[in-house]
């Protein structure tokens, strides 16, 4: 007699209900170690730990051995709650009301694992013994600092054999509707702090000052002015976003001896964190030999860009989605980041996931026909994955 699927509906109540707000575990890990051990997952509970940043639980289960092998990787962490008077059903209590399920986390991201795990969970029961393996990486670090997550957890999976051949990250990628949006890439991200010295004096003694303010402005109107690239097929052009322009002067009668901007550069793969750092201080060159002054530049690197390129397993990912919803996905590499950045490093890697309408917000919902339907959806991707040839 043949077995009726897996309901996520349960799952994903459960993984509400535990209140894992970024850092603490909460009892997500260690709901999902329990229901993927009992179908034959062999779990690791793995903690990682750094000077000055919180200890992370992190869980990573696999079943099977050898390639093919696909892993989903995710998180069961989530942002703090907000004001919980605003919300119109606790926040971890998981209710249902008018078709959907409340509660945070329940787009971002436990929905997905939801999915996934029941899909996983029904492919097992179904195909018996298999030629691959399945896995999960779960982390309980990416809402916060992602220091002690997801990149320490693939170190421990390389160091110990366990790198996959492909990875979907379950974060909600689509955008109006299931199945509309898969990410394929990430823009980078750089940020900048540019800081000029000048000489602090009265206002009305101008010429006994070395004004720091216009030169700074000359400069930022130079790289705000300035157009990186022109895109490409997958990749918008790359922006740069003035954050902040400081002089910590409270007076109008006083010259600042200092101002101080940040910006924030969103690049596509045609630049990196070395070639933006050229153009900056080529840039601050300029000015300087035009105007004068002390320049200080100092760089923070965030994500760095990718692209997975479309072939024969984003393809595959592409027709279960539209086999299931009906839908034809854009390829995007929009938004900001995720932990795909990290396994880009590893193996080819997308993002795809529910609509993404209420995350960190108040009353953050999933709708029960779409968490079904995403659970359809993570089904097709696995039994084509695993009958196919990649």
């Amino acid at each position: 007699m043949r077995t009726a699927p897996t309901d996520p509906v349960p799952l994903l109540q459960d993984l509400i209900r535990c209140k894992s707000v970024t850092p603490a575990e909460g009892g997500a890990l260690t709901y999902l170690e329990n229901l993927l051990s009992t179908h034959g997952f062999v779990c690791q509970r793995l903690i990682f730990r750094q000077e000055g940043t919180p200890d992370v639980e992190n869980l990573f289960a696999r079943i099977g051995s050898g390639s093919p092998h696909l892993c989903f990787a995710g998180h069961t962490d989530v942002v703090p709650e907000g004001i919980v008077e605003g919300w119109t059903h606790a926040p971890f209590a998981a209710d249902i009301a008018d078709g959907f399920i409340y509660g945070r986390g329940a787009t971002d991201m436990k929905g997905s694992v939801a999915a996934f795990a029941g899909a996983a969970i029904d492919f097992v029961r179904g195909a018996g013994k298999f030629k691959g393996s399945i896995s999960f990486l779960i982390t309980g670090d990416e809402e916060g600092p992602a220091i002690n997550g997801t990149v320490k957890v693939l170190q421990w999976m390389a160091e110990n054999g366990h790198i996959p051949d492909h990875c979907i990250v379950g974060e909600p990628s689509c955008v109006d509707k299931l199945g509309d949006t898969i990410k394929i890439g990430r823009r980078g991200s750089l940020s900048f702090a540019v800081t000029v010295e000048g000489k602090q004096g009265h206002a009305a003694y101008p010429h006994k000052a070395d004004n720091p303010i216009p030169k700074l402005a000359r400069f930022i109107d130079r790289i705000a002015a300035a157009r990186l690239d022109e895109g490409n097929d997958h990749f918008d052009p790359s922006t740069l976003a003035v954050t902040t322009f400081d002089v910590g002067n409270p007076a109008g009668n006083v010259i600042p001896s200092r101002a101080m901007a940040k910006f924030n550069i969103r690049f596509s793969p045609e630049h990196g964190f070395a070639s933006l750092r050229q153009w900056v201080d080529a840039e601050v060159a300029v000015v300087s030999s035009e105007m004068g002054g002390t320049w200080t530049v100092s760089a923070t690197e965030g994500a760095d860009a990718f692209i997975t390129e479309p072939g024969r397993f984003v393809g595959l990912v592409q027709d279960a989605v539209v086999r299931e919803t009906g839908v034809f996905p854009k390829l995007s590499t929009s938004g900001g980041t995720s932990d795909a950045r990290f396994v880009k490093d590893y193996c080819p890697v997308l993002e795809f996931g529910p609509t993404n309408a209420t995350i960190h917000q108040t009353d953050e919902r999933i709708a029960i026909d779409e968490l079904r339907a995403t659970q359809n959806v993570y089904s097709r991707i696995i039994s084509d994955y695993f009958s196919a040839e990649l």
